[in-house]
């Protein structure tokens, strides 16, 4: 049976990740214990809240370092929104926060008629629809698809990472995620 962690940053969504993940069949714990990140088969990195407390908390747990060398070791990361976010160098948020560097780029506040920007929209080139919540968008380059010119996902080594919240994108979220567990 696959072991999947979803990360504890002291927020984000692991109530709803947690939830996508059992109804694939999965089951998955909630932690930010360095050796429970290491070695599970799958680590989910979730989505919602605020990068410095994010990085704080994990540094705290030692969890920004098990990370790292989860990275370093080949074994597959999956961040979700703010967890795609933490894992490149450094955002804007907060006044200016470094991330966990798994990832060349920076994070930068959305320049749109709207922020937060909120709702389903298409993913190119999968031609997917996914639900996205975010205010802030990775540049990198290693994007691998966007949606309405913004970064939707980004992949190097070992770590994916997504915008969209496919633990809310209904059967093409769990698509998703089924597709990440496969790789894992």
């Amino acid at each position: 049976m696959t072991e999947v962690a979803v990360v504890d940053y002291g927020a984000g969504n692991t109530r709803s990740v947690r939830a996508a993940l059992t109804r694939l069949g999965l089951a998955s714990r909630v932690t930010s214990e360095p050796a429970a990140l290491e070695g599970a088969d799958l680590v989910v990195l979730p989505g919602v809240g605020s990068a410095r407390t994010a990085m704080d908390h994990l540094a705290v747990s030692g969890g920004d370092d098990a990370l790292r060398r989860r990275y370093e070791a080949g074994a597959p990361i999956l961040g979700i929104c703010l967890g795609l976010q933490l894992a490149v160098d450094a955002s804007d948020e907060d006044g200016g926060v470094t991330g966990l560097g798994l990832v060349s780029g920076t994070v930068h506040r959305l320049e749109a008629a709207r922020v937060p920007r909120i709702g389903w929209a298409t993913v190119e080139p999968w031609g997917e629809t996914y639900f996205f919540a975010h205010s802030y968008a990775v540049t990198s380059p290693d994007v691998v698809a966007t949606s309405e010119g913004v970064t939707a996902a980004v992949s190097r080594g070992s770590f994916f990472g997504v915008q969209f919240h496919p633990e809310k994108s209904g059967t093409a979220g769990l698509a998703f995620l089924e597709s990440c567990l496969t790789r894992a």
